[in-house]
């Protein structure tokens, strides 16, 4: 338990305590606007949108690398 000696040392300490209990409202403000942007509408269509794409392109690299080609598949009605 700290030990005030004075009167000025207890408003020292009342004033930093009142300043971080700003910070820490500041920073869960900042904490649920970001949530708020994270779950969007906006972000989830783009969020998918761009894991799509990004499959996309990595499977497209890895079948040019491997060599791998598409391969056509007729019917047998089709030569009837």
């Amino acid at each position: 338990m700290k030990v005030y000696k004075s009167f000025d040392q207890i408003d020292n300490d009342l004033k930093i305590l009142k300043l971080q209990q700003q910070i820490d409202e500041e920073q869960l403000k900042l904490s649920i606007n970001d949530t708020k942007n994270a779950f969007s509408p906006v972000s989830l269509v783009a969020g998918s949108l761009g894991a799509i794409v990004q499959k996309a392109v990595v499977l497209k690299a890895v079948n040019k690398i491997l060599g791998i080609k598409k391969v056509k598949v007729k019917n047998i009605d089709d030569k009837k």
